[in-house]
């Protein structure tokens, strides 16, 4: 156990992650079950999300919309695949209304009287609702494309629940386009995958491979599913993010046809893509370590807590001096700042309890300091004791040094993630070593596979691993399917899956 009661990662990975997403502050169960509260300090890095993928999203001409939580069940079946992959995971609003129950006082039931003429799904994504309004905003090309993303949340009624990463609530976003041609709507597949890519490298410093999904992991509805996938510290992999090329299904479904520039009617295009809360999940488990979070300057809601050490008001008065001016300077270069000024902790506690939240950077100065113009900067992406993990720097440069040293963390601690994912990828040739390094040292591994669901699914039944990707950068290289020795011609990314 840490000073904080975490478990060890290595000794009980799911009990030290369920145990630092209740300690550090980020959320909790509800008293809905499988759902979750998220509080302040984990929505402060949801909304840090957020507004990173907002402005990229913006940045590719996308608008923001909203469409109901609620679907008419007809609507929801029109798209056939889509109606079935999502069928067992569907809450359904039968009734509008509650009544009293007269065999038992106090308690309500539903009223017959309001039974729903169509019952409604609570949406688990929101392709028919959104399909089935486009088919009134679209009559000719000039109409298109429409570039539109949502923020909501959605419901699947999971059975086997886990905070942030499985939960029967749970927010997202999801991008909604529709385009004249098949080469328009690819392109714009790609162009999200890349920007999810791009947002978890460059701003979760976290390495993600970009792929296609197997046919058996596809998106239901779709007809070719993009992904980027992320190892975390245990050897699973985590799938970050999805892109998906509808084609005409869902035009099809609802009958969204154009006009062309000869006149004659096409079906349109379709795209949609998301990312979720499952994010948050991504960022604890690649990062963290058995004292709490690692947070990467860039979505940490605090990129820097002082810390005033004093024993009386005439030395906390000297100390609160500077370390006030100092953070005003800090602010003004837009650095996001906490000052734990709170006098009902002692300094060691409060060292601790920044630790467990991941604050980036931690300043800490007392009288002495103030009166040999130095500050104590410790940085939380260093181990305890590690070479370079505290220093003292002086007060005077302290402010230009700052940003560089944020820039820095965020650039170890991906370079730690890509160091880790590096040693845990390896090619295996035969189903035997492909069992072996499963159990003995799980991680992504790349081997042939003959093509066949059949064969995927025969590999998932035995070892619990799946396809998670084809890897956009896999070459082409001649070999033997490691399950029933047919010719390949690609490796792909099999791996044990949250």
């Amino acid at each position: 156990m840490s000073q904080k009661g975490l478990p060890s990662r290595k000794d009980d990975y799911s009990a030290w992650y369920n145990e630092l997403v209740k300690r550090a502050d980020l959320a909790e169960h509800s008293a809905v079950k499988g759902c979750m509260v998220i509080k302040p300090y984990g929505y402060a890095i949801w909304e840090m999300m957020q507004q990173e993928l907002d402005r990229r999203f913006k940045a590719t001409g996308h608008q923001n919309a909203y469409f109901p939580i609620f679907i008419p069940k007809s609507l929801f079946e029109a798209e056939e695949k889509n109606a079935e992959g999502f069928a067992k995971e569907c809450a359904v609003v039968t009734h509008y209304r509650l009544k009293s129950d007269p065999d038992n006082p106090g308690k309500l039931i539903p009223d017959p009287n309001s039974r729903l003429e169509e019952e409604l799904i609570v949406r688990p994504t929101s392709e028919a609702v959104i399909w089935n309004t486009y088919k009134n905003w679209v009559q000719s090309y000039r109409d298109l494309p429409i570039l539109l993303n949502q923020w909501a949340n959605v419901v699947r009624w999971e059975m086997r629940t886990r905070l942030f990463l499985r939960t029967t609530e749970f927010l997202w976003q999801e991008g909604h386009t529709a385009h004249a041609t098949l080469e328009e709507a690819m392109h714009e597949t790609r162009q999200m995958l890349s920007v999810y890519a791009d947002f978890a490298e460059n701003i979760m410093a976290l390495p993600v491979v970009k792929g296609i999904k197997s046919e058996n992991e596809r998106f239901a509805g779709a007809e070719e599913t993009f992904c980027i996938e992320a190892l975390m510290q245990d050897g699973k992999a985590l799938q970050a993010g999805t892109s998906h090329f509808l084609g005409q299904n869902f035009a099809k479904a609802f009958d969204v046809k154009f006009a062309g520039k000869d006149g004659k009617l096409e079906y349109v295009w379709g795209t949609s893509w998301g990312v979720s809360t499952r994010l948050m999940g991504a960022l604890i488990m690649a990062h963290s370590d058995d004292n709490g979070l690692i947070l990467p300057p860039r979505l940490a809601p605090y990129q820097v807590v002082m810390i005033p050490i004093y024993k009386s008001d005439e030395q906390r008065a000297v100390v609160m001096e500077k370390i006030n001016s100092i953070k005003k300077e800090l602010e003004k270069i837009n650095i996001r700042v906490k000052l734990d000024d709170d006098d009902s902790q002692t300094p060691g506690y409060k060292y601790a309890e920044w630790e467990l939240k991941g604050v980036p950077v931690r300043l800490a100065m007392g009288v002495r300091d103030v009166e040999n113009g130095v500050i104590e900067v410790v940085r939380r992406d260093k181990a305890r004791g590690e070479e370079g993990q505290k220093t003292i720097e002086q007060i005077a440069t302290i402010i230009e040094k700052i940003p560089a040293i944020l820039q820095d963390i965020q650039e170890s601690i991906y370079r730690k993630a890509i160091k880790f994912r590096t040693e845990n990828t390896a090619k295996v040739d035969n189903y035997e070593d492909f069992k072996r390094l499963l159990d003995e040292k799980p991680g992504f591994l790349l081997a042939h596979w003959d093509g066949t669901p059949e064969t995927e699914e025969k590999i998932k039944d035995e070892t619990k691993a799946t396809i998670r990707c084809i890897p956009l950068d896999a070459t082409e290289e001649e070999g033997t399917c490691i399950y029933s020795g047919k010719p390949s011609t690609k490796r792909v990314l099999f791996a044990r899956a949250y």
